[in-house]
This record gives structure tokens, C-alpha cells and sequence, in this order.
């Protein structure tokens, strides 16, 4: 297991380091800054209860439109560069290709997070009484599950495309769609697609996080969608490999 984890981690810390010396790496962090530090501050009124629930309930939107960008070069610059050759028959499986690519991402968006743990601070040092730490802790959970699947889809989408471009536009969509299908009522649908079409309701699930509700079934869906994604990446590279 050792000879299979450190290749993956070796991939992993190469593909972080690698979006510290683009410029696309920062203008990500940059721009989710500003996002998240507009909303908290049009969600912080004074008299009102303090707390950070608007913040974490628009979560989902806040991270669509700079999760892609950090996932669409991850396999699709390797494929434009003529490099995924060379990576797909080194030592390193397949899977470990895919896990490192990925695992480099889910550490950016780690990054990502860290400058946003002053809003929870700072709300805890002006406020009287002080907020309920709760629902904090699980809006951070919140994040890093909504972040985990979105970079999975990207990773999925990156597998399949050398275009930078139409890998950010290809992940952009699917997750777009997914916190559309909360809009659409499920009695204007048959009646087979409707668990289908509340089980993807990740405006519902955000919501439920925002609360302090940290519902088990919500992790499985996130962490049982993100493995999905990663496994048809992983189908993706095996049949780019053996054709």
C-alpha cells in the first residue's frame, strides 16, 4: 500500500504546487474571496442574530463558478501536452493518476477555505451574545462536501477533453443543473424520476448544514456522488490507456 500511496502523493503535491505558480491558482482564491466576503457582509445586520447561515446556505453557488477552474486543467492540460503518455505508463496505476490529480485539487480547495475561518472569528469577537458554534462547524463541513463533489465532476470532465476551456464550461453545467433541480417541482415530473430528483436537491442538503444539521445520508450522497465521478474518470484514462 505504502509503494501506491507515495506515487499518489507525489502527484498530489506536484498538482498543488503547480496552481501556486499559475496565475489562474490565485485569481481563483481571489475571487472566491471577494464572493464569500460580499455575502457575509450583506448577511451580517446589525441587531440582528449573529451568524454566518446565509453565508453557507449560498455555499454551493459561491464555490460553482471557481471549482471548475481549478479542476479543468488537472488531466486535460496532461492530454493537451502529450504528457498523460508518459503518466498513464508510469509505475503509478491508473487510479493513482486519478486520485493524485485529484487529491492536488481537494488540497487547493483546502487553501481556499483557510482565509475564510476570519469571518467565523471576527463574527465571534464583535458579537454579544456570542454565536452558536455549531452550525459553523457544519457549514465548514458543508463546504469541503460541496467542494469534494464538484471537484470530482471536474476531474471526471478533465478525464475526457484536452481544452481547458470546454472542461470549465462541461463541469459548470452539470453542477449549475444540479442546484437548479431544487427549483423545479417534483410533481411536474413522473413519478420514477421524483426520488431521483429529491436525492439531487443539493440546495435542500446546504440548507439542512446551514441549520447546524449534519445529516449522515447528506455525506453518503456527497462522498458516494464525488466516488462515482472519480471512478469514470478512472474508466476514462484505463480505456485512453488500453486502446
Amino acid at each position: 500500500m505504502t509503494a501506491t500511496l507515495i506515487p499518489t502523493l507525489t502527484i498530489a503535491r506536484r498538482e498543488l504546487a503547480s496552481m501556486f505558480r499559475l496565475p489562474v491558482g490565485w485569481v481563483v482564491i481571489a475571487l472566491f474571496l471577494v464572493l464569500t466576503a460580499s455575502v457575509v457582509a450583506l448577511s451580517i445586520q446589525p441587531g440582528a442574530p449573529a451568524s454566518l447561515r446565509g453565508f453557507f446556505t449560498l455555499s454551493a453557488w459561491l464555490l460553482m463558478p471557481v471549482a471548475p477552474a481549478v479542476s479543468m486543467r488537472l488531466l486535460a492540460e496532461e492530454r493537451r501536452t502529450g504528457t498523460d503518455e508518459m503518466l498513464l505508463t508510469s509505475p503509478v496505476s491508473v487510479l493513482g493518476v486519478v486520485v493524485g490529480k485529484f487529491l492536488g485539487a481537494w488540497f487547493f480547495l483546502l487553501c481556499m477555505l483557510v482565509p475564510t475561518l476570519v469571518y467565523p472569528v471576527l463574527l465571534v469577537a464583535i458579537s454579544d451574545p456570542r454565536p452558536d458554534l455549531g452550525p459553523m462547524v457544519s457549514g465548514y463541513i458543508l463546504l469541503l462536501l460541496q467542494g469534494t463533489l464538484y471537484l470530482a465532476i471536474g476531474t471526471a470532465v478533465s478525464s475526457m477533453t484536452s481544452n481547458q476551456t470546454l472542461a470549465y464550461l462541461a463541469t459548470l453545467f452539470p453542477i449549475l443543473a444540479l442546484l437548479l433541480a431544487g427549483s423545479l417541482a417534483s410533481e411536474s415530473l413522473p413519478e420514477v424520476l421524483r426520488p431521483i430528483h429529491d436525492a439531487l436537491q443539493i440546495s435542500r442538503r446546504a440548507g439542512d448544514f446551514a441549520r447546524g444539521i449534519i445529516d449522515t445520508g447528506h455525506v453518503v450522497f456527497f462522498l458516494a456522488a464525488s466516488a462515482w465521478c472519480l471512478a469514470l474518470a478512472h474508466a476514462g484514462l484505463e480505456w485512453r490507456k488500453w486502446r
